[in-house]
């Protein structure tokens, strides 16, 4: 029999990455977007994976504007379809911390041209995570500090008791939309603070507490 593929490799063998946009209050104020009323969902191909320690992270030809988004990360280690969200945690394995990095430029042409963001969020190297944190090691996912530096200076700092959606509630969202499955990665959203980068530019980020990551960027892929 053939042993279980390990949790804490998800993004080895993972299916897919569930974005949820505009979750905190401030960010959609920041960009200039209404306050949604529900989730806003994207997706990111499993090639975006970029764990720490394997390489920088780099924006797609001929961005000008590569953009950090801090995000907590929620790794499922149970799928379902329609999942209840009184049981939704019950689907959860573990956390990591992410950057959902953005080619801004990219996403604000989709915006005026109204197609999809695909360029903006699916290139190689656009989701940095750290090291797998089992579930048992956080406490309460809504009540995180979380922030991220760039060269040294706080750019990014959030309480996950701020996000808009919570995360059992967008656990059970996606599962009416989409079966989630084993290894599936979905990102809650980031806080305001989003800021432009550049090749050499050093990344910090941590979840207080629980874990802490570092990633620099690069030339352009």
């Amino acid at each position: 029999m053939t042993a279980p593929l390990k949790l804490s490799r998800f993004y080895e063998w993972g299916r897919k990455i569930v974005g949820v946009g505009r979750n905190y209050r401030a960010h959609c104020a920041e960009l200039g977007n209404p306050v949604p009323k529900e989730p806003v969902l994207f997706l990111k191909p499993t090639t975006a994976y970029l764990p720490e320690g394997k390489g920088p992270t780099r924006g797609p030809p001929g961005c000008t504007e590569l953009h950090h988004e801090i995000e907590l990360g929620v790794v499922i280690s149970g799928g379902g379809t329609n999942i209840p969200e009184e049981s939704a945690m019950d689907h959860v394995g573990g956390y990591v911390l992410a950057l959902d990095m953005t080619a801004r430029d990219y996403q604000n042409i989709a915006k005026q041209k109204g197609i999809p963001w695909t360029w903006a969020k699916c290139f190689d190297t656009a989701c940095p995570i750290s090291e797998f944190v089992p579930k048992e090691k956080v406490h309460d996912p809504q009540d995180l500090d979380m922030w991220l530096k760039v060269n040294g200076e706080v750019r990014q700092k959030t309480n996950t008791n701020d996000m808009i959606f919570t995360v059992p509630y967008i656990i059970s969202y996606i599962s009416k939309i989409m079966t989630l499955e084993r290894g599936d990665l979905i990102l809650t959203g980031t806080p305001m603070g989003v800021s432009g980068v550049q090749p050499n530019d050093q990344l910090e980020a941590e979840i207080e507490g629980v874990v802490a990551m570092k990633f620099t960027v690069g030339d352009k892929l």
